[in-house]
């Protein structure tokens, strides 16, 4: 169920990139917001997001953190430390959950977390709340 506030808002003008090394998991986030009519952009790995959000930065980025090559800690990282994307909504979508995990996550800059097994209106709540705080910094 998409939350009251956001239910008459029109979201296509935002980009969103999700990133994960499980296609199914970039499949299932997608169609868990297909509604939203995002720009919809997927990254297979650290590296392809790190130059899709080169190539087009995104509003907000979906985040796995256990990936091959570049994790998501060291996107996260590379992101906030470059003055033209640090601004860019970062929700983590991640596995692993232990405390030190979601501390270190915030403490680097996700501005959310959610864990896997995702839950549909937990990541439609996170997603809808990041988009208001990207469409005010806009205004």
């Amino acid at each position: 169920m998409i939350p009251n506030y956001a239910q008459n808002h029109d979201y296509s003008q935002f980009n969103v990139l999700a990133v994960d090394d499980i296609p199914l998991n970039l499949l299932l986030v997608q169609k868990m917001l297909a509604r939203f009519n995002f720009g919809f952009r997927t990254a297979a790995n650290g590296q392809t997001a790190l130059d899709a959000i080169a190539e087009k930065k995104p509003d907000l980025i979906l985040l796995d953190l256990m990936m091959p090559g570049i994790d998501g800690f060291e996107v996260i990282r590379r992101v906030r430390e470059n003055p033209d994307t640090a601004d860019i909504r970062i929700i983590i979508l991640s596995a692993l959950n232990s405390n030190e995990d979601v501390v270190k996550g915030f403490n680097m800059g996700a501005d959310d977390f959610i864990m896997k097994p995702i839950i549909m209106e937990k990541l439609l709540t996170c997603v809808v709340t990041q988009m208001q705080i990207v469409q005010n910094q806009k205004k």
